[in-house]
């Protein structure tokens, strides 16, 4: 393959220069310039011994396969079509730059975050006397050019012109790279002492030939990536090289695309608070709070695999939503579906509620609601069908008991889309994830925490069966999940099962637990079973029936649960979990009767 990139070492000096001419620029997702005034000193006392500061790295502009915004750095005005932009070294440059090259003062920050303006000096002594380390030898001064104590009273320096500066012998750096400007000042500098001045001659001298021809020749490896490079070649570089600062999106480098064509597609998600306007997210957000964690970039690998998909449909290239594909997004193709799959996201929000989805940490996998938006904003109206709603059901629960989005998912997205939406159109073929998940009864005993996405599907699969509180009978919808404070809990407490002795890898895995309120949780807590059942009916929050009745929307055995065997009210809560899974997965669980099976829940979990 051929080199796409070439390597060599570049004067400072040039690179400054095309800075302030414009030829030097950055793409508009670099972020703002953020070094604070210590940083900005060490890198200048870094140029002035002569170490090496690190390599830049630069592409040519103007190519085909990248087109970014670009935008000047800080300080620099004049505008003109760049030759490069500057992918790793923004800090770098604009340090250099603004305290090297321009007039005007440098807008930085204390160590605290504070923002400040500050002009730079060399104490021409401190630079000679080879003791002074040599970022003490640099001095940053106010934008009045005068270092004050005592509340701003008393003027410990005054720098304010020429002669003051003349007389403590301290050289303004943004001269240095001036050759007029500081060939002025240094012999300014000699007329003021006195050319007879010996020792103030020499300083002068020594200073020039030997920190600033050093400044004046420093060189640093630029490696320049060819103008033709891909975008995901250009987004993978960058975080190879950025490792130090702000990772790049994939979001960020589309927006830079999309701004070259006047899209502002950042103002498009996120809206404009200046102008009033909500964005997408804004707009998600309000329409289900379920959508709180869909992140930019997967709205646009959804958009993505919707125009993808249409245009494998005309015979065009096979769906995809990989990182090079996201990048490959033309504007046309993001106005043309944006509406339909900010719509597909808020339907698919909807879809979670009726499983008994409340809230973003309960949902699954939120990786999930990439392809299942893109479903919804393929299949339109035709999703509303009630076959459809099952198979999309269906393909859901398949992939969350199957847990088959836990990794790199790109590769299913596709799949899975172009599977459903020819499976809901009435292919015979079932979708990938359908066909190949899976559900291992022993994973039941090792779901302990809701870390895990089979976990929080059980919890929602129990409150879809129909779950009601047990003291109110009131259902767990959302309402009540809401404002009950609804949360996971053992039905066969805590406290009751250490003191029993019982496996912690029993009682504490998901076949025990199950939603709960707050009011109820507390009446339960730390009794056995028994106990708070009789507790709960002989304060008349509900009736034995009614009590019995409740429970069993929970999926337990009322009896089992009434005389504290727990050995027997587990082996059949699972029977009974099982069940759900299997009928939410549309396919039965398979080696219920193994010899691990039997082992570990202490009897077969065949027919309940």
């Amino acid at each position: 393959m051929a080199a796409t990139f070439k390597s060599n070492d570049t004067s400072i000096a040039d690179i400054l220069r095309q800075i302030d001419s414009g030829s030097v620029q950055l793409p508009d997702f670099q972020r703002g310039w953020v070094w604070d005034d210590h940083r900005i000193k060490a890198l200048i006392a870094s140029i002035m011994s002569s170490y090496p500061v690190g390599a830049l790295m630069f592409l040519e502009y103007g190519g085909d396969t990248v087109r970014f915004r670009r935008r000047l750095f800080t300080g620099a005005t004049k505008d003109a079509t760049p030759d490069v932009l500057v992918l790793d070294g923004q800090q770098r440059l604009t340090s250099i730059y603004n305290a090297m090259y321009c007039s005007t003062a440098v807008p930085t920050r204390t160590d605290k975050g504070q923002p400040i303006k500050r002009y730079y000096y060399l104490d021409i002594r401190k630079c000679l006397d080879g003791v002074t380390d040599t970022v003490d030898a640099i001095l940053s001064m106010p934008e009045d050019h005068m270092l004050k104590s005592n509340f701003g009273r008393v003027v410990d320096l005054d720098l304010s012109m020429r002669e003051r500066e003349y007389a403590k012998l301290m050289f303004p750096l943004n001269i240095v790279f001036d050759a007029p400007a500081w060939i002025e000042w240094t012999n300014g500098c000699k007329q003021y002492h006195g050319y007879e001045n010996a020792e103030a001659m020499q300083l002068i001298d020594s200073f020039t030939s030997q920190v600033l021809v050093s400044i004046q020749m420093y060189k640093v490896p630029v490696i320049s990536l060819d103008k033709d490079t891909p975008k995901e070649a250009v987004c993978q570089v960058f975080e190879n090289v950025n490792t130090g600062g702000v990772s790049l999106t994939v979001f960020e480098l589309v927006t830079a695309s999309f701004a070259a064509d006047d899209f502002g597609l950042r103002e498009d998600w996120e809206g404009d608070e200046k102008k009033g306007s909500v964005g997408r997210r804004g707009r998600m957000r309000k329409a289900s709070r379920l959508l709180a964690g869909v992140s930019a970039t997967d709205f646009l690998q959804a958009i993505t695999l919707v125009s993808r998909y249409w245009q494998w449909k005309a015979n065009g290239p096979a769906v995809s939503c990989k990182k090079k594909d996201v990048l490959s997004l033309e504007l046309d193709d993001y106005k043309k579906y944006a509406d339909l799959v900010e719509d597909g996201f808020v339907k698919a929000a909807h879809f979670l509620g009726e499983q008994r989805i409340f809230s973003t940490r309960d949902i699954p996998y939120t990786t999930q609601l990439v392809p299942l938006s893109a479903i919804y904003a393929i299949l339109g109206t035709k999703a509303h069908d009630s076959v459809v709603r099952k198979k999309i059901s269906r393909w859901y629960w398949c992939g969350v008991m199957g847990e088959m989005y836990g990794g790199a998912n790109e590769t299913r997205y596709a799949n899975d889309v172009t599977g459903v939406v020819a499976w809901a159109e009435g292919a015979d073929d079932e979708p990938d994830t359908v066909a190949r998940s899976y559900f291992q009864p022993m994973r039941l005993l090792t779901l302990q925490t809701r870390l895990s996405a089979a976990y929080k599907g059980v919890v929602a699969l129990i409150l879809k069966h129909g779950a009601r509180d047990f003291m109110s009978g009131k259902p767990m919808d959302f309402t009540f999940y809401d404002e009950e404070s609804v949360d996971i809990h053992h039905i066969f407490p805590q406290d009751y099962c250490q003191k029993q002795g019982l496996p912690r890898r029993k009682w504490n895995s998901v076949v025990n637990k199950t939603p709960v309120s707050s009011r109820t949780n507390r009446v339960v807590k730390g009794v056995a079973p028994s106990a708070y059942a009789a507790k709960i009916i002989k304060d008349r929050h509900v009736d034995s029936d009614d009590f019995d009745r409740y429970m069993a929307t929970h999926v337990v055995d009322v009896d089992l649960l009434r005389t504290d065997d727990f050995d027997g009210y587990f082996v059949e809560r699972a029977k009974g979990l099982i069940k759900l899974i299997s009928d939410a997965m549309g396919k039965p669980v398979s080696n219920l009767d193994g010899e691990d099976v039997v082992e570990g829940f202490g009897a077969a979990l065949g027919e309940r």
